[in-house]
């Protein structure tokens, strides 16, 4: 949620984002404004009479007591119905984009900033993963089908061995300073070096909390529970980000760094016929999540940190990938800056989103009302970022995919063999 403040200074900026983003219903910015004003009158005449009724209570004017609570009742009651429809617009206008974002209507506007590593070369014609998976028994997805339904996967043997050794792999690097320390200094980065913390995180999550981390819509991509009102989690970020909502965390913590492991679930809505075969469009998978709390004069560095990171494993892993700037038509509503990183598939012979990092500025914490003390002892609201560290799907397309031989067998990448403890899943 944007500060009432800047929007009444930055009209057109504030009307540029809703046109750039491609919103779905743009907010009369004269409407909200007047609905601010009210809203600030109400409370200042709302706190004038609480100070009268607390002058009649001293001088025991019963009578004058009645009736300014009476006139109070009222104020309380129109002031409430004020806020409701003052949030209800808020709450739709958009974040607005960093000054290096590109202006595009989707992602085929996107800018490619940079890639890395060779597309392989094969004396075979490389295979899917669909077809590996199923020729090695390692995904199983008619049989899921039977018992679940459609995009629906088992992954099995040695796959899901190479899964839990990716996640060894992962908090290795996340929690370990000289290692964080290497990756800042490749990237030519003055950061803060601290470890994350690592979080096993809910898959559950409130409705009204969902709306503060600006993440419940589209809300038909979500599964919802009726019967005990909550929703299940399409993030790990989703339930991490709100974990510090109405604290003030003390500055010194400052970086805050999670590393977040869940499961998660979407419906996949508006995909029907997209993607169908194979675990890179599923309704349930596994994810590590990055998520950071910084100071607002650290959290672009932290963005470009968590990038930075992304980069490191997929090297470490020998991924061919690219970095992409998104554009503002593919960002989502409380997005500042939004970079993704794209993998190398040579089975589907292109790049396919592998990675994203989004940087907020105090968007989410202005809505979950996360801050800290500055220096000058002034609370203020955090700024938060979240990435993928791995989207599990996704990087076991890519490592079986991209280490598939001719024989049909696909080896297993170096950094991963001392978890494994074999270096190739036989046929």
């Amino acid at each position: 949620m944007l500060d009432t403040k800047f929007i009444r200074e930055n009209r057109e900026i504030v009307e540029m984002a809703m046109k750039n983003k491609s919103v779905k219903e743009v907010v009369n910015l004269d409407e909200l404004l007047a609905l601010a004003d009210k809203k600030r009158d109400l409370s200042q005449k709302l706190s004038e009479l609480n100070a009268q009724r607390n002058e009649a209570a001293k001088s025991q004017n019963i009578e004058l007591g009645k009736q300014l609570k009476d006139e109070g009742s009222a104020i309380e009651t129109e002031l409430a119905e004020v806020e409701k429809n003052f949030i209800a617009l808020m709450i739709k206008i958009p974040n607005i984009p960093s000054a290096d974002t590109p202006i595009g209507k989707d992602d085929t506007e996107n800018k490619v900033i940079r890639q890395w590593g060779e597309i392989p070369k094969f004396d075979f014609e490389p295979k899917a993963h669909w077809d590996l998976g199923k020729d090695l028994n390692i995904i199983d997805s008619e049989r899921a089908v039977n018992v679940s339904g459609s995009r629906f996967t088992y992954i099995k043997g040695d796959l899901a061995r190479i899964q839990f050794a990716i996640i060894q792999m992962a908090l290795e690097t996340l929690t370990n300073e000289d290692t964080l320390k290497v990756i800042a200094e490749e990237a030519g980065l003055d950061v803060s070096t601290k470890p994350f913390i690592p979080v096993l995180a809910p898959t559950f999550v409130k409705p009204a909390v969902y709306n503060r981390m600006a993440r419940l819509e589209p809300k038909e991509d979500k599964y919802y529970i009726e019967a005990d009102d909550v929703y299940l989690a399409g993030s790990a970020e989703h339930t991490v980000g709100p974990m510090h909502m109405d604290e003030v965390i003390p500055s010194e913590e400052l970086p805050l760094r999670y590393i977040a492991y869940s499961t998660c679930f979407r419906r996949e809505a508006g995909s029907y016929g997209k993607d169908t075969k194979g675990i890179l469009r599923q309704h349930q998978f596994d994810k590590m999540e990055m998520e950071t709390f910084a100071k607002p004069e650290d959290a672009l560095r932290e963005q470009e940190f968590l990038v930075a990171i992304q980069e490191y494993i997929l090297r470490k892993l020998n991924l061919p990938h690219q970095v992409v700037h998104v554009c503002t038509g593919d960002m989502g509503l409380p997005d500042y800056r939004q970079i993704d990183v794209e993998t190398w598939m040579p089975g589907q012979n292109t790049y396919r989103e592998t990675h994203s990092a989004d940087f907020m500025t105090s968007y989410q914490s202005r809505r979950l009302n996360t801050r800290y003390k500055n220096a000058e002892g002034k609370l203020e609201y955090v700024h938060m970022n979240d990435a993928t560290l791995f989207a599990m799907g996704r990087i076991l397309i890519a490592i079986v995919e991209n280490y598939q031989q001719a024989d049909g067998s696909v080896l297993v990448p170096d950094v991963l063999k001392k978890y494994m403890g074999t270096t190739e899943i036989i046929k």
